[in-house]
């Protein structure tokens, strides 16, 4: 079942979003948007039938259960939709645009990292301190030149992932595990995706600001934006809006209103790496608040220069940026979202991606490992939705992205 809505609370983009704005006629700039057809934003009419058909025809194909969709262009929204049902489970609600899905490492850019913004623009956070600047306990000689910096692009040399779960529970528990494990290769010399680079990056934010990071982001971040629909944590009254995830007999059998990913859960619910909840609205309102240049509803959350510094590649040789990342190789943004888009995935079957060139955003949200993490069907649909966002883009040409260095040959 479907259930299509527009949805009106989230920040419109600005007239100056960016120089590829200014090449076209600019709608108004609205304190809050409306929704608008695919037409008055330079796109296609038939993309939200073509949108319904991709979705539909992946669950169909139990891709998953059920699936939230926003595609926004210039600070108007397209297509905010719901498909599919929360669970396999007969008389599961249907999905619609404030379904709650486990972001998984969403929750990395999402939250931490838009936090660690916040803080570098006070001044309270340098990029280029050692980590142990801010965390003493964080010791072992061999992680000494280990900077912020480094655990935002991945490149501090940490390990990938561990099952600390299965003996550690907590936020001292894990900072004294990852000091006193061997790293994966020196500092400053490759890039491994690890979630202990986040998790070190909570624990640098919550010394910052004396406060959990949870706790941090709901009064800067999640309450100005008005985002009703995320949080750790969410509580059991929400939990009929909560899509389940896996079936983890460890934890009981269904993982139903709590997190997914086990060390997330170890550390109770609130994570660097994972443990954010949220729906397609409130996601929507995130990628125009950034594409917006960081304000929202005449609130400046963020300074207009620190979005394109923060999302754009660090090295040629990696795709990463600060915290986020981008389009390189069988990318989840498909072919042709710009070489400076940024965006990110998570594990659950979770995705967002922002084009500014083309002031477009698609969010996808799925619970593909309901019930098993097995399921890999997510990674055509996520290039599919990405490339009709793309195409149905009818006042700029259609360009395929050119491959980055570090991509040529793969």
């Amino acid at each position: 079942m479907k259930n299509l809505v527009r949805h009106v609370s989230i920040v419109a983009l600005a007239a100056a979003a960016g120089a590829c704005a200014a090449r076209r006629a600019p709608l108004p700039a609205l304190d809050r948007p409306a929704p608008a057809s695919p037409e008055e934003v330079g796109m296609s009419p038939g993309l939200n039938a073509t949108l319904d058909s991709i979705i539909d025809a992946a669950l169909a194909d139990s891709a998953a259960p059920g699936a939230a969709l926003a595609v926004g262009r210039w600070g108007r929204i397209v297509h905010l939709a719901g498909y599919g049902r929360t669970d396999w489970a007969a008389g599961s609600p249907a999905v619609t645009d404030s379904t709650l899905f486990d972001l998984a490492s969403l929750t990395k850019v999402v939250g931490t990292t838009t936090a660690a913004m916040i803080l570098e623009e006070e001044g309270r956070l340098d990029l280029d301190r050692p980590v142990r600047d801010y965390l003493p306990r964080f010791d072992a000689p061999d992680k000494a030149p280990i900077t912020v910096r480094m655990l935002l692009t991945h490149n501090g040399g940490l390990e990938a992932f561990a099952a600390l779960f299965l003996e550690h529970r907590g936020r001292d528990a894990y900072l004294e595990q990852i000091n006193a494990r061997p790293l994966r290769a020196p500092p400053g010399t490759t890039t491994v995706y690890s979630d202990w680079d986040f998790i070190l990056l909570q624990l640098v934010i919550e010394e910052i600001t004396g406060t959990t990071l949870d706790a941090f982001l709901e009064e800067r971040l999640f309450a100005p934006l008005d985002m009703r629909d995320t949080r750790f944590n969410p509580p059991d009254a929400w939990k009929p809006r909560v899509a389940p995830t896996e079936i983890d007999t460890m934890r009981g059998g269904k993982v139903w209103g709590f997190v997914h990913d086990e060390n997330a859960w170890a550390m109770g619910g609130v994570a660097g790496h994972a443990g954010l909840f949220s729906s397609a609205r409130d996601l929507a309102a995130f990628a125009h608040f950034l594409l917006a240049g960081g304000t929202f509803a005449g609130q400046r959350v963020l300074d207009a220069a620190t979005i394109p510094r923060w999302t754009a590649r660090q090295s040629p040789g990696s795709s990463r940026a600060l915290g986020w990342d981008t389009p390189s190789g069988a990318s989840s943004a498909g072919r042709f979202f710009s070489a400076r888009s940024f965006g990110h995935t998570g594990f659950t079957g979770t995705s967002a991606w922002m084009d500014p060139e083309r002031g477009l955003f698609v969010i996808l949200l799925t619970n593909r490992v309901n019930p098993t993490r097995e399921n890999q069907k997510h990674v055509a649909l996520r290039q599919a939705v990405a490339d009709a966002a793309q195409r149905a883009v009818i006042d700029a040409p259609l360009r395929e992205r050119e491959p980055a260095q570090q991509d040529r040959g793969r």
